[in-house]
This record gives C-alpha cells, sequence and structure tokens, in this order.
C-alpha cells in the first residue's frame, strides 16, 4: 500500500509541476511545454528531489507522448502530406547528414575513435516530434503548409535515424555491420509506414462504419483508442518510434466521419496525460554534472551546432517556400527533447559515453527543447502560410 501512495505521490507532483510550470510559461507569452520541461528539471531527481522517475510515471509519460502525435495525425489528412511529400523528404534527408557532420566533427575533436564519434553524432540527428507537435497544436497552426511538412519529414526522420543508429550501434562491436539485416529492418520500417498510410486511408474512407462497433456507446471513441495502440505497438516491432505508429493512426482515421468528434474527445484525454511526457523529459536532466565551467561551456557548444544543423539542412530542404518559412522549418525540427536522451542513454550503456559526455548530450536535448518552441512561436505569429503546389509523394 505505501508503494501505491508513493507512485500516486509521485504523479501528483509530476502532473502538479506541468500545471504550475505551463502556467507561468503561459504568463510570459511562451509555450506552455517551455514551462513543463523546466518544471520537470526543478523537480527531478538532481535538482529539489521531490520526483523521483518511477515506472508508472514512465509509462504515463510515454501513453501521452503516443496521444499527443495521435491527436496531431486526427489533423492530418494523408492527402495533405502529399502536396508535401518531396519537400518533407528533403527536409527529412538534409536535416538529418548536416547535424551528423557537425556532431561527428565535435566528437572527433574531442577525442573519440571514428567508430564513437559517429555514435555520438547520431544524437544530434533526431528530432522530438513531440514537442514541436505540442507548440504547433497550441498555435492552431497544424494546417500551415509549414506545420504539414514539419510532421511528415519526422516521419521520415525517424526511420533515416532508426538506420543510422542501428549502423553506428553495429560499428562498436568487432563484428561490424550486417547490410543484409540493415536492409531487412529498413524495408520492415518503410513498408510499414507506407502500408499503414496508404491501405489504412483506403480501408476507413470505404468502412468508417468500423468504429461503430456494437461494444459500448462510446465505440468510436474506444475503438480509436484500440487502434492507436496497436499501431504503436506495431510501429515499436519494426524498430521505428512508438509515436510514429499513433501518429499514423491518426492521420487514418483523420479520413472518418467522426474526425471532429474524436479530436474534442481526445483532447480532453491529452489533457490529462500529455503533460506527463514534458515533466518526465526535463526531470531526466542530471543538472549537478553540468555544473562546472567546462562541461557547461561544452553543452552550449553542442546546443549551438545542434541548432545550426537542423536550422540551415533542414531549412535548405525547404528552401522553395520562401526564407521565412523555410526558418520556421528548420526552427520545428530543432528540438532533440526525449529522443535525444534515449540515444544518449544507450551510448551510456554500450559504454561509448563517459558519465560528462551523456550528460552534454542530455543538456543539448533539453536546450533545444526549450529554446525552440518560444522562437517557433514568433516565426508563426501573425504571418500567412504560403501554399505549395501539389507535388508527387
Amino acid at each position: 500500500m505505501a508503494g501505491g501512495t508513493e507512485a500516486l505521490l509521485g504523479l501528483l507532483v509530476a502532473y502538479g509541476a506541468a500545471l504550475v510550470g505551463g502556467d507561468l510559461a503561459q504568463r510570459a507569452r511562451m509555450p506552455a511545454v517551455v514551462g513543463q520541461i523546466t518544471a520537470g528539471v526543478l523537480v527531478g531527481p538532481s535538482a529539489l528531489g521531490w520526483l523521483t522517475i518511477s515506472d508508472p510515471l514512465l509509462l504515463l509519460s510515454e501513453l501521452g507522448a503516443i496521444l499527443l502525435l495521435f491527436t496531431v495525425g486526427l489533423e492530418t489528412k494523408l492527402a495533405d502530406l502529399r502536396k508535401v511529400g518531396t519537400t518533407a523528404m528533403k527536409v527529412g534527408v538534409l536535416g538529418l547528414a548536416l547535424p551528423f557532420v557537425l556532431g561527428a566533427g565535435w566528437a572527433w575533436y574531442s577525442g573519440f575513435p571514428g567508430s564513437k564519434a559517429m555514435f555520438v553524432a547520431a544524437a544530434f540527428v533526431a528530432t522530438s516530434a513531440g514537442i514541436t507537435a505540442k507548440v504547433l497544436q497550441e498555435l492552431g497552426a497544424l494546417g500551415r503548409t509549414e506545420s504539414r511538412i514539419i510532421m511528415g519529414a519526422a516521419v521520415i526522420d525517424d526511420v533515416l535515424a532508426m538506420l543510422l543508429l542501428a549502423v553506428v550501434t553495429a560499428l562498436q562491436t568487432e563484428a561490424g555491420v550486417d547490410v543484409v539485416n540493415l536492409i531487412m529492418i529498413l524495408g520492415g520500417a518503410v513498408g510499414f509506414v507506407v502500408i499503414v498510410a496508404l491501405l489504412g486511408t483506403y480501408i476507413m474512407r470505404k468502412s468508417s462504419g468500423l468504429l461503430d462497433a456494437p461494444i459500448n456507446s462510446e465505440s468510436p471513441l474506444t475503438v480509436s483508442f484500440a487502434i492507436c495502440l496497436a499501431l504503436a505497438v506495431a510501429s515499436a516491432h519494426f524498430g521505428l518510434a512508438a509515436i510514429i505508429g499513433a501518429f499514423l493512426a491518426g492521420m487514418v482515421l483523420a479520413e472518418t466521419p467522426h474526425r471532429h468528434d474524436l479530436e474534442h474527445d481526445f483532447a480532453r484525454v491529452s489533457a490529462i496525460l500529455v503533460p506527463f511526457f514534458f515533466v518526465v523529459t526535463g526531470a531526466n536532466v542530471d543538472v549537478q554534472l553540468l555544473a562546472n565551467g567546462p562541461v557547461l561551456l561544452s553543452v552550449l557548444v553542442v546546443t549551438v551546432l545542434a541548432i545550426i544543423g537542423k536550422v540551415v539542412g533542414c531549412g535548405l530542404g525547404a528552401r522553395s517556400l520562401g526564407k521565412r518559412a523555410a526558418l520556421t522549418v528548420g526552427v520545428g525540427m530543432v528540438p532533440r527533447g526525449e529522443v535525444g536522451v534515449i540515444i544518449a542513454g544507450l551510448g551510456k550503456q554500450a559504454g561509448v559515453f563517459p558519465p560528462t559526455t551523456f550528460a552534454i548530450i542530455v543538456g543539448m536535448s533539453l536546450l533545444t527543447s526549450v529554446v525552440a518552441p518560444p522562437v517557433l512561436k514568433r516565426l508563426l505569429a501573425g504571418t500567412e502560410s504560403e501554399t505549395l503546389a501539389p507535388q508527387k509523394s
């Protein structure tokens, strides 16, 4: 019983911190997500120590991220993504290549040997779709061309980052890279995304009555949630982030007549669960390791390189939209968030990252997540979105 009470207390602290942090951020005219991440840092184990990251909290955090991307998917139709398909591909590829080069250069300069330097570089490339998606959602900007490109590029980014991580992980062993296995992994991931996006949307257009199964009076809501979880699990099975499957589930269900009702219902559920995701992202930061000058300087240098890599790389991919829109896309792809933290954790477990390097990568992941949202909000405020001509995906 005591353990259950302690877990509940942790959830209360996390949610209370999210509410206070989010409210203070909005009063300061910043996105709520900035305040929630910062609140997580403050109440986390390495600062005030009010919050212990327990298994129930991690589960709610993951569920919050899944629901966030699911609701974003509900506001995105496949036809919308197809219009920006070519641009999103350029953004995804260039937004991975340049950060990787900059990350590898910093790691090599810092004394890491070749294979380990590439593992460090892999932490530079991943984008946290959840953080940017929340900012776009708060601003009511998910229907804009830039937002569609960002979300499409985020899916591409995840597929490519997954393959890259597999390669650099294999390079840490004496056995080397199994090319056949890598091709199978990539083929499975790409196939999963394509089949769900194309076949799923087709099925929902033709058989939207599937959501009206005679389970209970809330069948569209409950069946949709089951589909969301199923595709999240399937996505993880194919080596992708679970949130990619959740996003695809929302995009598929956006084709049904229940779309607007589902948006309304899931917005309420998300308001309860999504804040856990951002608080846990902040709580994962060990501020004590960052409390000395040289390490803090390294964090700032790495953060600047990480920002430049995404802004320039993704901006070049979106340059056909015009300077401001291309900059908006680049900034939208900057946050590393929990994805950077996860890769840093893998590097630490593999013995690639010493504690200091781990702290630097985690610090960079947090700073990019806090710096980008206010800039993104400013870029989107008071501007009209340019419309892209339909492109082949």
